[in-house]
């Protein structure tokens, strides 16, 4: 019995070699990158991650492989995104909001509203000038910013009434740690309250917070829908992405090696977008199917919230970010202007 399941076993392996990808077994891998990152195997960052590493070893004949660890398998955000800028990881996909303190100037992405509505001017503003100003600003914190995933849009949970803008004047609202998030919710007379995102299911459900602001998937995911009384989706703050390579890792590749990568992260930017736009189209309609009120904010409520929350986060980005984030803010003003 045991011959016979080494020789299957066996007959299984040649059929995996033959069937993968042209060239890919010509060449053992002469460098390999771990990728970590926070979110769960089934969800769209990993998915697409999974696409990258498959093309990219294609396109590199074998030379380069890429080795995934989701789910915080390799630290949490701070671990992992100092085990790149150490050289102990490769490379990490980080949402931006984790990263403003080992670059203040990425905090940008942290202001309200700051992409249109429409997504393809969004990716206008992403792969144009401000975009690149951006990743660019990673260089001098000992990173190689390679291009920016869009993650999703925040919307707004609340135990309290938020029928109106009005409504939101004295009620509590956990955010990540940011500065800038904090000052967001001053601009409507509420108050912001960094908690562990690990702990705020029970900080929603026992009234710690009153309310919260997450992609609709991460609210489903994390089940907030069941301890929150109403939800109005707003898409007031993006979720993006920064792929992080370490810099002597990536600088030790062929220039061919390198331009395929990037090739392949920015290819599938697209299909990455399209997976997470479905995963908020599902979520909402699980939420819609709950216990909890749903309300979808129309472009003037959004305007309205834009002039009350963005101002303060401006100016609070602008104070902590300095001299370069003054930079950035005049870049976006100049490339929205063009939209």
């Amino acid at each position: 019995m045991k011959i016979a399941a080494l020789k299957a076993a066996g007959a299984a392996c040649a059929v995996a070699l033959a069937c993968a990808a042209p060239g890919a077994h010509a060449q053992a891998a002469k460098y390999t990158a771990k990728i970590g990152h926070l979110e769960a195997p089934t969800q769209p960052r990993h998915r697409g991650l999974e696409k990258v590493a498959e093309l990219v070893k294609q396109r590199t004949n074998g030379e380069v492989e890429i080795k995934l660890y989701p789910l915080s398998q390799l630290g949490n955000a701070r671990q992992m995104v100092e085990g790149v800028q150490f050289g102990s990881i490769e490379c990490t996909v980080m949402p931006a909001a984790f990263l403003g303190g080992f670059n203040p100037a990425v905090s940008v992405l942290d202001i309200p509203y700051l992409y249109p509505t429409d997504r393809d001017k969004s990716q206008k503003l992403r792969e144009g000038p401000f975009g690149k100003a951006i990743l660019d600003s990673f260089s001098s914190k000992g990173f190689v910013a390679l291009t920016i995933w869009p993650n999703g849009r925040k919307s707004l949970t609340s135990n309290k009434g938020i029928a109106s803008i009005d409504e939101f004047k004295g009620q509590k609202f956990r955010v990540m740690d940011s500065k800038i998030l904090v000052e967001q919710f001053a601009g409507v007379g509420a108050s912001a309250i960094p908690i562990q995102f690990g702990e705020l299911y029970t900080a929603l459900q026992t009234g710690v917070v009153d309310g919260q602001e997450n992609p609709l998937d991460t609210i489903t995911t994390m089940k907030f829908h069941e301890v929150q009384k109403n939800l109005v989706v707003t898409e007031h703050g993006a979720m993006e992405d920064v792929v992080l390579f370490n810099p002597k890792w990536w600088n030790s590749l062929p220039a061919g090696h390198r331009a395929a990568i990037a090739k392949t992260f920015d290819e599938l930017r697209p299909e990455v977008e399209k997976m997470k736009e479905k995963a908020q189209a599902d979520s909402l309609a699980l939420v819609k199917a709950s216990a909890t009120s749903v309300r979808i904010a129309d472009e003037a409520e959004r305007a309205r919230l834009r002039a009350a929350l963005a101002a303060r986060a401006r100016a609070a980005y602008l104070e902590r970010a300095g001299t370069e984030g003054k930079k950035l803010i005049e870049i976006y003003e100049a490339e929205f202007k063009k939209l």
